[in-house]
């Protein structure tokens, strides 16, 4: 997953997806009269959720795991990350997208809402805290920290991305521990400097990987002082990749 687009434009994102006028026909997955946990609540209570959850179920029925792990086990685990996500708009509908990368149906359209909300979610983080100090690599989807630059290379981390050939990748370290990788020059990371202060937000856990292959996360995040954002993996290859 990659992201072009300036951190200002966020918010206008999320104004147009919420009011896209779309037809939200179908409800949850659940029956919203039995709904007890703040999340299924949540969901009940927001149409776009509410089709998304359904969609996820659509897609569970014809996921087949690609490293021969238990499917029930790779369906609780989705879930749990979703549960987690109490009320949280942004956190639910990332746990929910990465619910459907992982099935093999991610329609574009929930993608780009993940990104709005999210988007919106990191601004706000860092309104709340004028002068951000470091905080660990957020270990659970819909998380945010702050965190800066500490280095900005070519995919492969040979030479400085300032002065990179294009095709030759990006990547940038940061102080909580935390890499973004690309195989195309990413407007973001080209736009920033080293030593920027930076939100991060984990959107994507993969669970369907072989045996402690912990590969391939999703953070998006936003450059708080160029104003670049990008949503990348934290490796050049997938869990279960070369």
């Amino acid at each position: 997953m990659r992201l072009h687009i300036c951190a200002s434009a966020l918010l206008v994102a999320a104004l147009m997806l919420g009011r896209s006028g779309l037809a939200w026909a179908d409800g949850p997955s659940f029956d919203c009269r039995k709904a007890r946990l703040p999340t299924e609540k949540a969901i009940c209570s927001d149409p776009q959720m509410s089709a998304i959850d359904a969609l996820v179920t659509k897609a569970y029925g014809g996921f087949e795991p690609a490293f021969g792990g238990d499917k029930r086990k790779i369906a609780r685990a989705l879930v749990a990350d979703r549960n987690a996500c109490g009320t949280d708009a942004a956190c639910i509908v990332s746990a929910q997208n990465n619910a459907l990368q992982t099935y093999g149906s991610a329609p574009s359209w929930v993608q780009d809402y993940n990104i709005a909300l999210i988007g919106r979610k990191a601004l706000d983080f860092a309104a709340e805290t004028p002068k951000p100090t470091d905080q660990p690599l957020p270990a659970s989807i819909g998380k945010c920290g702050f965190t800066h630059i500490e280095a900005l290379t070519t995919r492969l981390g040979e030479d400085p991305l300032e002065t990179a050939d294009p095709e030759a990748g990006s990547a940038a370290r940061f102080t909580n521990g935390g890499t973004a990788v690309s195989y195309d020059r990413e407007p973001g990371l080209a736009s920033s400097k080293v030593g920027d202060p930076v939100v991060m937000c984990l959107i994507v856990i993969p669970r369907d990987c072989p045996k402690d292959d912990l590969r391939g996360r999703v953070y998006y995040a936003i450059d708080l002082a160029a104003k670049g954002a990008w949503a990348l993996p934290d490796s050049q290859h997938l869990c279960g990749g070369a």
